[in-house]
């Protein structure tokens, strides 16, 4: 790869601008926030009606009747919002033999013992597990959630159902929030990865770093599309 080819932008180091390559389209971005804006409003909202401590959360809604009516209608949006993004990038987090590698050396990855890792495509071992534990944590809330919305769906069910899906729906909701809290952490921790969801881009340097495999990939098909054949090893 030539330091001065830009996948993204092609800009050239020569001219005084940084490399960046392109990572989410505008689309995608908004996807994303729209998801992450619905998964905090739900935490709170949720967290208001779990506990009295807690119901003071639910000022930040108009007060408690309207945060029942309103928190099952955000945990819609965040199921059409998530199922976009899994659309999006399910085949992106599909398990690969390189990252049960990754994740057994996960010691050098908390260390930042880059060189001693696999290289890595557009996602790694961790963000992929946490791809797929909130996809299979959000089926279950929102089953669980439509067992216990009275409002719509109180005949469908039994006493006996609904006390088991308050129960689920609770334990789901902790896990979910536990994962989105790891989920930040990590992205805050590993410089520069908020810029993606940001601007779109990321630097070519971070892009090196962190996800070498699928930087590769960018630059053989930006070569192929430009000679029309694929570009030798």
């Amino acid at each position: 790869m030539s330091r001065d080819y830009d996948v993204g932008k092609g800009d050239s180091v020569h001219a005084g601008k940084p490399v960046t390559v392109d990572r989410y389209t505008a689309g995608a971005r908004i996807n994303h926030w729209i998801t992450a804006t619905s998964l905090v409003l739900l935490a709170l909202s949720g967290l208001a009606l779990f506990h009295p401590r807690l119901f003071f959360l639910s000022g930040f809604f108009g007060g408690g009747p309207l945060t029942r009516i309103i928190h099952p209608w955000i945990g819609v949006v965040l199921f059409f919002s998530f199922l976009g993004l899994f659309v999006r990038f399910w085949k992106a987090n599909l398990w690969r033999r390189d990252d049960g590698t990754w994740l057994a050396r996960i010691r050098d990855v908390l260390t930042a013992h880059d060189e001693r890792l696999p290289e890595v495509g557009k996602y790694n071992a961790g963000q992929k597990l946490v791809f797929w534990s909130m996809s299979i944590l959000i089926v279950v809330l929102i089953t669980s959630g439509v067992v216990i919305w009275d409002q719509y769906f109180f005949a469908l069910t039994t006493i006996e159902q609904k006390r088991w899906a308050v129960l689920i729906h609770s334990m789901a909701a902790i896990l979910a929030i536990s994962v989105w809290i790891i989920h930040v952490y990590a992205a805050i921790w590993v410089r520069g990865t908020i810029r993606a969801m940001t601007r779109g881009s990321v630097t070519g340097g971070w892009a090196w770093r962190h996800h070498r495999k699928w930087l590769r990939e960018l630059v053989a098909k930006a070569s192929k599309d430009k000679s029309g054949r694929t570009p030798a090893e």
